[in-house]
């Protein structure tokens, strides 16, 4: 068995809304009871170049901007809106399994194509099935939902929908 690239767990984060617009006009990879994975095969776009003063100065040294090298070529942005999981710990929850699920996916034998991918909660948590917001039974419930999306992205399902079956 070879062991799979270390490199290849290493997310960077997606920051501009027009990287997440794009990532998400791409229609839906998969889908699960409570997230859609949308998934474009790019890098994030760079800021435009701006005509001031701090701008890079001309002896080619280059200014950081946060976006630098990602050895995975893989960024991951969250969308995880309020009216779908009312608490911040909820909503943070969300998000630190989305990053770890998807970490520990990339460092699978079978890791995800590099390219922008952006996880959005689709459906609402219930307060009442999950009274506590950092309960075991949502984060088993999330973890589980987590890994057959993972599942689901690797073998996405054809533009059209349902797979075509042949006529007898």
């Amino acid at each position: 068995m070879v062991a799979p690239d270390p490199r290849a767990a290493q997310l960077g984060r997606i920051l501009r809304a027009t990287d997440f617009e794009r990532v998400l006009q791409a229609g839906s990879r998969a889908r699960s009871h409570w997230f859609a994975l949308h998934f474009l095969a790019d890098a994030p776009s760079q800021p435009a170049a701006h005509k001031l003063s701090t701008a890079c100065p001309p002896d080619g040294h280059r200014v950081v901007d946060g976006l630098g090298e990602n050895p995975s070529g893989r960024w991951l942005g969250l969308v995880v809106p309020k009216r779908l999981a009312r608490r911040a710990v909820t909503r943070n929850l969300v998000k630190r399994l989305g990053r770890a699920s998807l970490t520990e996916q990339l460092g699978s034998a079978q890791p995800l194509p590099a390219g922008l991918w952006v996880l959005r909660l689709r459906s609402p948590i219930d307060r009442k099935q999950f009274p506590s917001a950092r309960s075991e039974p949502l984060r088993l419930a999330l973890r589980e939902d987590l890994q057959l999306l993972w599942r689901r992205a690797l073998n996405p399902r054809p533009a059209g929908g349902k797979p075509k079956v042949a006529a007898p």
